[in-house]
C-alpha cells in the first residue's frame, strides 16, 4: 500500500510544481489563475489519496477536497470577472501592467 500512496503523492508534487513555476514566471493574469487551478488539483488529489489509503482511511479528505473544489470555482469566476473588467480599462493582460491599486 505505500508504494500505492507515494505515486499519488509524487504525482500531486509535480503537478504542484508545475503551477508554482506557471504561477511565479509567467506574465499573463490567464495562465497564473490556470497555475493556481493545478496546484488546487494537486492538493486535492494528496487529500483524496490520504483519504483512500492513509493510515485510518475516512472521508474527511474527500469532503476537505468538495470543499477546495468549490473554494476554487468561486475563486475563478471571481478572478475571471476581475480580469475581463481590467482588460476592459487597460487593454492587456499582462500581470507587471496591472499596476491600479498604486495610483
Amino acid at each position: 500500500m505505500s508504494d500505492q500512496i507515494s505515486s499519488y503523492l509524487m504525482l500531486g508534487a509535480i503537478l504542484f510544481c508545475i503551477g508554482l513555476y506557471g504561477a511565479l514566471t509567467k506574465r499573463s493574469a490567464i495562465v497564473v489563475l490556470l497555475s493556481v487551478e493545478l496546484m488546487l488539483n494537486a492538493v486535492n488529489l494528496n487529500l483524496v489519496a490520504f483519504s483512500k489509503l492513509g493510515v485510518g482511511p475516512s472521508l474527511t479528505g474527500q469532503i476537505f477536497s468538495l470543499f477546495n473544489i468549490t473554494v476554487a470555482a468561486a475563486e475563478v469566476s471571481v478572478g475571471i470577472a476581475l480580469l475581463i473588467a481590467l482588460y476592459r480599462n487597460r487593454g492587456t493582460t499582462d500581470v507587471d501592467e496591472m499596476n491600479l491599486m498604486k495610483k
